[in-house]
């Protein structure tokens, strides 16, 4: 169906459903010659698969990513790169229920609307399982990105619900299941979603996200702005309902004397902008921050309707993530990835030969 397909020059189209036999995408416009296999791609699928910890939903999936295509010898072919990951643990049955009547928040009423029809099971096209062939094609542009540029992305959560979570430092992020760069509270984030788990209810998050060792003049005027499309990218994530880029809504209460990144021989003196000017990044990082809802699946009893009108309620039962921004991380890490990669291939096509005669200004603050 139209809107599958992300990318202009480094096209990733996703394809499959929650319950099918499969999920995956193809990836069109990566460079040849680049080695790659499996093992580039797991370890992020790794970091964003479900059963990880007690926190997120129990299904049992074990993302296997398999290369159809694109790949001779361990090198891409600059052909299309089909990357497959087989559904394992679907339980269909979990959803019997939800096939006349419509889940408060999610999408089943408006799938229904749009099509006339939908697949019940785990929200179908709708889920957020789909987002893993995007973490998929993410590690494939981290690592091109990595190896020409060396540009790194790293992401963090900020906040679970109302607790703010405060940074601590990177190296923390890997050992433990919120991906907060955070050692101090984590006891008390676990306790938060034991209890949310036990109540069937749900909560939100605040998700940051960084790249770092992007080049200088990556975007395009007007409607192609870099900070547009990674504020594209960041929306269809499922459950995103905000972006902030650099300072973000706090620019609201920020003056012209304090916002204005001021221009040094050293390089930029803050980074209020989030690493973009004028739709064209600075060289700086790009930061950006994402809020997601509540999950939409929960246990308690919600006022719905059938598909005849009829007043009914609605109890979701299944595995469910009570915080989909968990697992958020990565896929916030890979869509930020498929941006810059697509606009680093842009600026290679039409601004290739541009050579200033002075050395680019340094990156300065972060």
């Amino acid at each position: 169906m139209p809107g599958s397909t992300f990318g202009e020059l480094f096209r990733v189209t996703n394809f499959g459903e929650s319950h099918g036999p499969a999920i995956g995408c193809v990836i069109d416009g990566c460079p040849p010659g680049m080695a790659l296999s499996e093992a580039d791609i797991q370890p992020d699928l790794d970091r964003r698969r479900p059963g990880t910890s007690r926190h997120v939903t129990q299904r049992n999936e074990p993302d296997a990513v398999e290369i159809l295509s694109g790949v001779y010898e361990g090198q891409t072919t600059g052909t299309p790169i089909c990357l497959l990951i087989r559904n394992t643990d679907q339980r269909s049955k979990d959803y019997g229920n939800l096939l006349d009547t419509f889940r408060p928040g999610h999408a089943d009423y408006t799938y229904w609307r749009k099509y006339g029809l939908r697949d019940p099971r785990g929200g179908g096209r709708s889920s957020a399982r789909l987002t893993a062939p995007m973490v998929a094609a993410g590690a494939v542009a981290k690592k091109w990105l990595a190896e020409k540029h060396g540009t790194h992305f790293i992401g963090w959560m900020s906040a679970l619900g109302e607790t703010e979570i405060p940074f601590e430092g990177t190296e923390h992020i890997p050992h433990n299941p919120f991906f907060a760069a955070n050692a101090s509270l984590i006891a008390q984030l676990e306790a938060q979603m034991d209890a949310l788990r036990k109540a069937g209810d749900s909560v939100g998050a605040r998700i940051e996200v960084r790249a770092r060792g992007v080049p200088a003049g990556l975007g395009e005027p007007l409607f192609d702005k870099l900070d547009a499309e990674i504020a594209y990218a960041m929306m269809g994530i499922n459950a995103v309902k905000g972006v902030e880029i650099g300072s973000g809504f706090g620019v609201v209460a920020q003056r012209g004397s304090e916002h204005g990144d001021e221009l040094m021989p050293a390089g930029f003196a803050s980074n209020h902008a989030g690493g973009v000017l004028g739709g064209i990044s600075t060289g700086q990082e790009l930061v950006v921050r994402i809020a997601i809802k509540p999950t939409s699946s929960i246990r308690l009893p919600k006022a719905s309707i059938d598909r005849a009108g009829a007043p009914t309620v609605v109890e979701t039962h299944g595995r469910h993530d009570p915080c989909v921004g968990i697992r958020a991380t990565p896929i916030a890490e890979a869509m930020l990835a498929l941006v810059v990669m697509d606009h680093a291939l842009r600026q290679r096509a039409q601004c290739g030969d541009v050579v200033l005669p002075l050395p680019p200004l340094g990156a300065g603050h972060p």
